[in-house]
């Protein structure tokens, strides 16, 4: 299941009340920014063959990335 977090978000309108622009805490702007690379990184690497967590296991072990 998706979360969907409350940003603390304060709104600039125009002299007709249309929303312009967005004022958000840094933080949470710094956590949006994160989520937006790691969703373009998954975006880019979709194609890609995937590995079993065994092999990814073995492949750690092999290069002494992993202890047994």
């Amino acid at each position: 299941m998706v979360q969907i977090r409350e940003l603390q978000a304060q709104y600039v309108t125009d002299e007709s009340g249309n929303k312009t622009a967005v004022i958000l805490p840094i933080e949470e702007f710094e956590e949006l920014l994160e989520d937006l690379e790691d969703l373009a990184m998954l975006a880019e690497r979709r194609d890609e063959p995937t590995l079993s967590f065994e092999e990814v296991k073995e492949r750690l072990k092999r290069d002494g990335l992993l202890s047994d």
